[in-house]
């Protein structure tokens, strides 16, 4: 069956990537087959259960190319379960006794929609697998195809997902002007608190990125501007096990001889320990209708700066946030490289009848090709025994700790 109607949405937290795929499915369809209808789902899988869209007609066409310039979502994001159906209903997406999924096939089947590209994170994209299975267990006839979306590059088995290289690149660059705040005040702690829940891969690469950006710069000891005092001290991941009195130890040896320091930290890093402390005390642990952590609720940062202050005698404590700056950067030109031909390859699959999620497939030798759905799984840990991140540690003095597996 020849491809007439496409949709596109884009869903889950931003990325460095949204506007630029959007654009680039424009342009790739345009150039292959202008006579191919393009419509949007605004806010994600919010707009496809309401049935808000908007179709893409020739001046939009034209400057989609400028959409590779912007960060954000030019359709708009949400963060919408189709299996949560309570949660469906309390927020009015659907009436009480409806299925979700039936109503968004339903509305791509009145929409004319031939192909759905979703545009998103392991949930997105589960949420894609789910619709997509329903589907194919209903004979709706329809294909859905996906790009991963992730700054914490934890889709199970994409190697790269889109954005996660600028975003390092842009965590870097907030810190840069952060880390300043330092001589503000003597022996100031900074806790640079990087998106990341399961995976440590954006944290390590921000550092990474940031430790690069210092070996370019010029440096005036005898004016009090010394590299010592705006380098990374301590990386934190989830994948690794922290030593706190050793760490603390370490780091006080570096504030007593630095007068500051420095902390890179995942914000899923400890964060089971926090949970357990908030259980213990009775408190209920926010949740998001995935069954996540509300992870800026219950504030990791603040934790881990509580533990380390008083241990390494920090006279004041700064935390800053990189995520929200850094995810809603556009592309920069390495990601750019992989949007294009993810995109390629997306549009590809589309047009041969194929459907699955687009990336370069880690258990296929790297193959770039539309993976099977039902093999999509987020929570891809970080392999924190890379070369790069390995030599990272042993830069900045860090002893790795890798966490070992309990029997239970």
């Amino acid at each position: 069956m020849a491809v007439q109607t496409v949709a596109l949405l884009t869903a889950g937290g931003l990325a460095p990537c949204l506007s630029s795929a959007v654009g680039g499915l424009i342009e790739r369809y345009t150039e292959i087959d202008p006579s191919v209808k393009i419509i949007c789902y605004v806010s994600g899988y919010q707009g496809l259960l309401r049935g808000e869209s908007i179709e893409v007609d020739s001046e939009m066409r034209n400057q989609a190319g400028l959409l590779h310039r912007h960060g954000g979502s030019p359709i708009g994001n949400s963060r919408v379960k189709l299996t949560n159906v309570a949660d469906c209903v309390k927020r009015g997406l659907v009436k009480e006794g409806e299925d979700p999924q039936k109503v968004a096939a339903d509305q791509l089947v009145a929409d004319g929609v031939d192909v759905l590209h979703t545009i998103g994170g392991d949930d997105t994209n589960t949420a894609a697998a789910d619709l997509a299975a329903y589907l194919a267990r209903h004979d709706y006839g329809l294909q859905v195809v996906g790009l991963p979306k992730t700054i914490d590059n934890d889709v199970i088995p994409i190697r790269q997902s889109l954005g996660a290289w600028t975003a390092a690149d842009e965590g870097a660059r907030y810190f840069w002007n952060v880390v300043s705040e330092h001589s503000a005040n003597p022996r100031t702690l900074v806790v640079h608190e990087v998106m990341g829940r399961n995976c440590g891969w954006l944290t390590g690469a921000t550092a990474q990125s940031y430790r690069a950006m210092l070996d370019g710069k010029e440096w005036l000891p005898e004016f009090g501007v010394p590299r010592a005092r705006r380098d990374v001290h301590a990386v934190f991941v989830p994948e690794m096990e922290l030593d706190l009195a050793a760490e603390a130890e370490r780091l006080k040896a570096v504030m007593d001889e630095v007068g500051n320091v420095n902390i890179f930290l995942s914000e899923g890093a400890g964060v089971d320990s926090i949970v357990a402390q908030m259980e213990a005390a009775g408190e209920e642990v926010p949740r998001d209708a995935f069954g996540h952590v509300r992870l800026d609720e219950i504030n990791p940062g603040k934790w881990f700066s509580e533990q380390f202050a008083p241990m390494i005698d920090a006279g004041k404590v700064l935390i800053q946030k990189s995520g929200y700056y850094s995810r809603a950067a556009a592309a920069n030109t390495r990601d750019l490289e992989l949007i294009r031909s993810c995109v390629d390859t997306a549009v590809e699959t589309a047009m041969a009848g194929g459907t699955g999620l687009v990336g370069h497939d880690e258990e296929r030798g790297d193959e770039l090709r539309a993976i099977e759905f039902d093999r999509i799984k987020g929570g891809k840990n970080f392999d924190i025994d890379a070369a790069w991140f390995e030599e990272l540690l042993a830069g900045i003095g860090q002893p790795k700790r890798a966490k070992v597996a309990v029997e239970h």
